[in-house]
């Protein structure tokens, strides 16, 4: 598996040591100063009374939630966002203090006490879940003696009520109550006596598109719901945007956006990239652990989906897609060596693939490859890489 490395200064070199070629046979490394610089570029774009959450979900994007929840906070953010209450609870523990919102679905009792006793917010999305919410909060007097407050906002019994995000449908088609009924749903959270509501939002499903139809469908429909939600008291706060809603337009912003992507230095969709600089955060690098030369004819790999054309250097990479790398990519992309970009040859195995190296020809076992990186070719592969992770998440 790769091993990681948290560095604002990332070099590559030729390993010293044998213990040394053990510890680095692949790697990731995290630019945090790459993420703070992130962090402060969409700072600029949000008016002074807009927040950011930084969405953490699947460790961090895979860049590690711990870490990059320190930086993204210490960088501007002050809400942080997540998939999982276990997600959740890895921040608390490690000593986050900052607002957290469990984007997922929760229903259970035990998940329920969890969220109470770490002070975890979470997303109601039905009315069904609202009830189960505040009859266990009410029942369980667990969730009052694990930190709740007593003070002038407590219900009758001394129980601070929980802090709770309405999540409306507006045209993902996902997690969320209909935006028509809205008005009922935020009506019914409001008679709950261990409720509160610390926000409605919902979730865009085509921001990083060109054609802003079913963005603007979505925004009407998100509009009117909170239109009608307004006419029984005041409104909590609101948040509708993620990276590309963020990018697009300052009327997406509400009270607060959500971002995920752009913290990591990927950009939604290719025009939105001269709205804001973003850098890089990861690289995935490998060494070389074998050069030879082939003849014409040779194949390469598993399957020999690939046949030498001419004689050719060929080096064997200690990476492959156990560590993450797609075999789908297998034949389909470049990886940097001594700065330049070569081809991968071959089917990408468990744990190795296959570089044409013919153009540097005096490559040595023990040299880096770069398959992620800050150069922009690089760079685009990763972001097919990191985009086809989250779809594949949901």
């Amino acid at each position: 598996m790769l091993s990681w490395d948290e560095t604002s200064n990332i070099t590559s070199q030729r390993w010293e040591s044998s213990a040394d070629w053990l510890r680095q046979r692949a790697w990731v490394e995290i630019d945090v100063g790459a993420i703070a610089h992130n962090v402060r570029q969409i700072k600029h774009l949000l008016s002074p009374k807009c927040d950011l959450m930084a969405v953490v979900k699947a460790d961090a994007y895979g860049h590690g939630a711990v870490t990059v929840s320190q930086t993204v906070l210490s960088a501007g953010a002050s809400w942080l966002g997540v998939a999982t209450i276990p997600e959740g609870i890895e921040l608390r523990e490690a000593g986050i203090k900052a607002p957290i919102l469990v984007l997922g679905a929760t229903y259970s009792p035990e998940q329920i006490r969890a969220m109470a006793r770490w002070e975890l917010m979470p997303t109601i999305c039905t009315p069904q879940q609202a009830l189960v919410f505040s009859e266990t909060l009410g029942e369980d007097d667990a969730s009052a003696t694990a930190g709740a407050v007593r003070d002038a906002d407590a219900t009758p019994s001394g129980v601070h009520p929980l802090p709770v995000h309405v999540k409306l449908d507006t045209g993902m088609s996902r997690l969320g109550v209909s935006y028509s009924e809205a008005d009922a749903f935020v009506q019914l959270i409001r008679s709950l006596p261990n409720l509160k509501i610390a926000s409605i939002y919902s979730h865009l499903a085509t921001a990083d598109s060109q054609d802003q139809t079913v963005m603007r469908q979505q925004q009407a429909r998100f509009e009117q719901a909170i239109d009608a939600c307004n006419h029984h008291g005041s409104l909590p706060r609101l948040h509708f945007a993620n990276s590309a809603a963020t990018f697009t337009d300052p009327s997406l912003h509400y009270d607060m956006v959500r971002v995920g992507l752009a913290i990591y230095g990927l950009y939604p969709a290719p025009h939105l990239r001269p709205v804001v600089d973003l850098q890089p955060v990861m690289q995935v690098k490998a060494r070389i652990t074998q050069v030879k030369n082939i003849s014409a004819g040779t194949g390469i790999s598993y399957g020999h989906h690939y046949i030498a054309k001419q004689p050719m250097r060929l080096a064997v990479v200690g990476i492959g897609y156990a560590d993450g790398v797609p075999r789908s990519l297998s034949n389909h992309m470049k990886v940097l060596i001594r700065g330049q970009l070569l081809p991968q040859v071959g089917t990408i195995t468990m744990d190795q693939m296959m570089v044409d190296v013919s153009a540097v020809p005096e490559v040595q076992p023990g040299e880096v490859v770069t398959l992620l990186g800050r150069q922009q070719p690089i760079y685009t592969l990763c972001q097919y890489i990191c985009l086809l992770y989250t779809s594949r998440r949901g």
